[in-house]
């Protein structure tokens, strides 16, 4: 299994508008994606605007697949108008 921890910085104020799009990415995500076993989005109680994404796939292609999935590509635009900056990747492997 592969992790993925991906820290989102948002734009002030616009937590609200970010959720609601991220949302309905994380529905298509679970409704769409059977190699896909977590994907919750988390907000930080010490930064307001910084969110992270705890990703869970069953392999690298399951992994692959997301990136080229179409919700992915389109609501991941819509997103970019709420962000303030690049995300910030981190890959895991599982243990055990």
């Amino acid at each position: 299994m592969i992790g993925i921890v991906a820290t989102l910085k948002v734009q002030e104020g616009k937590g609200p508008d970010f959720e609601a799009v991220f949302l309905k990415l994380a529905a298509q995500v679970r409704a769409n994606e059977p190699g896909n076993i977590f994907y919750q989005l988390t907000k930080s109680r010490a930064e307001p605007d910084t969110y992270k994404v705890l990703e869970l796939y069953r392999d690298q292609d399951a992994l692959a697949a997301h990136g080229q999935t179409d919700h992915f590509k389109t609501i991941g635009r819509e997103m970019g108008a709420f962000m303030a900056g690049r995300p910030e990747i981190e890959y895991l492997d599982a243990v055990g």
